[in-house]
């Protein structure tokens, strides 16, 4: 692998780099912010200014409108936008609507693009994944679907309860996974405002990065016609791979600015401030946490591009992907947790931008698979001699 990046990536990332501090940054503090992310007009003025800038979706399609970012690329550039956590809403590349673009641009229909895709990679509209349920369902393990989609003519009726939707409210369509009678499963595509989809509530978490939330939608005889399931009917678990597997690494890049931000901030804040006769950084135990926090970014990095650089050779890499989700997961927590240690009780308000960072960052070691269930899935592979080698 060749860690040097083309001029026209360098060029991008630096964009980025100066639009994230001059554009973005500053609406840190917009009051069109709430428990549940910010608001549709907050992320309105954000993608007008990322379209401005010429930042706007660039991991899409060229066809699309995007630069069609190779996964290396998308590396250097969204861990530039991650800087802040409105980096990736202003660039339209936050999740869900990031790895929804990218499923779109690879399964779905010419009339599906026209649709769905084009309007949401223009930053017109959002989308939402119906995927997760309430137990007995789906969570960890999607085999344990039980929203069912059945064919009533020339649709499908389906019905179920779906939760930690992010981004439900306000979604313009979903991408809905539902058990077939076969025991397969099908994805679909629907307008948001059909009838037959409720969105029961938002659901009150630690994050608020997120527009729109993370919601409960409860599907009653929803009819979606046959022309618009997304791909083959029968092959929604196969589709979710397509979707999963690059979705967890941009986590792990967009996490990764964060905790590269709040590093920052610690390290300015140990270099200034003083106690018992000397900045805190010169203190052994600063000092050692602060190199610790150097060592687990690198780590973090050296995952992150090593996988990307496999998926750009064609590999699926979901063993490769469990583990650069594990262990950026976990590192860039430790990253963070340690910036409110040196920060002190300016770590644990919102006199610093660490604390909002460490609210929003510890729900990455749950969601797209917790540490536990990757931990479990690569030691299958590992038995099994599909290991990396």
């Amino acid at each position: 692998m060749n860690f040097d990046l083309p001029p026209e990536i360098r060029e991008l990332r630096d964009r980025t780099r100066q639009f994230i501090a001059e554009e973005v940054i500053p609406l840190e503090n917009d009051e069109r912010q709430s428990s549940h992310g910010p608001s549709e007009a907050l992320r309105q003025e954000l993608v007008a200014r990322a379209h401005k800038a010429g930042l706007l979706t660039p991991h899409a399609s060229p066809e699309m409108g995007g630069l069609g970012l190779s996964h290396v690329a998308k590396a250097a550039v969204f861990e530039e936008a991650g800087y802040s956590w409105l980096g990736p809403t202003a660039m339209n590349i936050h999740a869900p609507d990031e790895g929804n673009i990218h499923l779109m641009d690879a399964v779905a229909s010419p009339a599906q693009k026209e649709r769905w895709l084009r309007p949401q990679v223009e930053g017109r509209t959002r989308s939402c994944f119906a995927m997760t349920e309430p137990a007995p369902g789906a969570g960890a393990d999607p085999s344990m679907m039980t929203t069912t989609a059945v064919r009533d003519g020339d649709s499908y009726l389906i019905n179920g309860l779906k939760w930690f939707i992010t981004g439900a409210e306000g979604a313009s369509y979903a991408i809905v996974m539902a058990r077939m009678e076969d025991g397969s499963a099908t994805m679909f595509l629907t307008d948001m405002d059909r009838p037959g989809i409720t969105l029961e509530r938002n659901m009150d978490a630690m994050d608020r990065c997120f527009t729109g939330g993370h919601g409960v939608l409860r599907f009653a005889d929803l009819r979606v016609p046959a022309t618009d399931v997304l791909g083959e009917v029968g092959k929604g678990f196969r589709y979710a791979q397509v979707r999963l597997a690059p979705a967890r690494l941009t986590h792990c890049m967009r996490w990764l600015g964060q905790a590269r931000r709040a590093q920052d901030l610690a390290v300015a804040y140990a270099s200034r401030r003083t106690a018992f006769g000397k900045p805190l950084a010169e203190h052994e135990g600063v000092g050692f946490m602060l190199a610790d926090n150097d060592m687990d970014l690198h780590t973090s990095r050296l995952h992150i591009w090593h996988t990307a650089w496999l998926l750009d050779q064609g590999n699926k890499c979901n063993f490769e992907s469990s583990r650069a989700k594990v262990v950026c997961s976990e590192a860039q927590w430790r990253v963070v947790d340690r910036c409110v240690q040196i920060l002190g009780g300016q770590g644990v308000t919102a006199e610093s931008a660490v604390m909002r960072i460490f609210t929003d960052m510890r729900a990455f070691r749950i969601y797209d698979g917790p540490s536990e269930v990757h931990r479990w899935s690569m030691a299958r592979k590992i038995a099994q001699g599909h290991g990396t080698e």
